[in-house]
């Protein structure tokens, strides 16, 4: 039998914040979950702050990835450097404050995860992550390894996800906010779902007030981002690992509200 490991979709503004402060300790205790990687990429709508991220850790996140709005509140940035749990995409610059890759001591062994961005449409300044990745695998001594691969195209996480396979112990996808239903072990023994979705709203549009959404196609005036209200939800995946192998037995998407 494995260890049981919950990564969780983005985490959208109050709302979200607010269900996994009130949910995920009991849903790790019930579900006998061992280990949660939680991306808060969007817990201040765009970009998390310092408090936002403590609220997160004391909610039962073990690590933090983030994406593509890493930089957007400035404030996080000495938070980066000072906190080791909280991880930014590893093919920013070397000179970008915080790390994108850590290694985690747990009862049942060492947690090695990585945190990657996508190129494609995201319109940043990053190294390939493909040469990053690859890179790495060939370095990492640990046992589990867990990738989010924080980015836009379905393709470009699949490729991922199959480059990966049989190298991490799984691998998933972050940023679209829409759960994929294709959470799966891939043929080598990597588990993988293409995104993870979203912890936030449910009635919304990414977690946004659906008639700002809708404004903003029909060409309204930029403004800034407000979360939808109403019920929440949280989104991700359970992926059981043989801690000896480091391989997948099993992953299961989520979807609690």
């Amino acid at each position: 039998m494995g260890v049981r490991i919950l990564a969780v979709g983005d985490v959208c503004g109050q709302p979200g914040l607010d269900y996994l402060e009130k949910h995920l300790k009991t849903y790790k205790k019930e579900n006998d979950i061992a280990f949660a990687v939680v991306n808060g990429e969007n817990a201040n709508v765009v970009g998390i702050t310092p408090r936002q991220a403590d609220m997160i850790f004391r909610a039962g996140a073990d690590v933090i990835t983030l994406g593509n709005h890493t930089w957007t509140r400035t404030e996080l940035q000495p938070y980066l450097d000072e906190r080791t749990k909280i991880l930014r995409p590893a093919n920013f610059g070397p000179q970008c404050p915080g790390r994108g890759i850590a290694v985690y001591h747990t009862a049942f062994g060492d947690v090695c995860v990585l945190n990657l961005m996508g190129r494609f449409t995201l319109d940043s300044n990053t190294d390939n992550p493909f040469v990053i990745a690859d890179g790495y695998m060939a370095e990492i001594q640990e046992k589990i390894i867990l990738v989010d691969f924080h980015a836009e195209g379905t393709s470009e996480k699949r490729a991922m996800g199959f480059m990966l396979d049989g190298k991490a112990s799984a691998v998933w996808g972050t940023h679209t906010h829409v759960q994929t239903s294709d959470a799966c072990v891939l043929p080598k023994g990597t588990g993988y779902i293409t995104d993870l979705g979203m912890t936030g709203a449910v009635h919304s549009v990414l977690g946004i007030d659906p008639e700002q959404s809708i404004g903003k196609f029909m060409g309204d005036p930029p403004r800034r981002y407000e979360s939808a209200k109403g019920p929440s939800k949280l989104e991700g995946c359970v992926f059981e690992i043989d801690p000896e192998t480091g391989r997948c037995l099993s992953a299961e998407g989520v979807r609690l509200q």
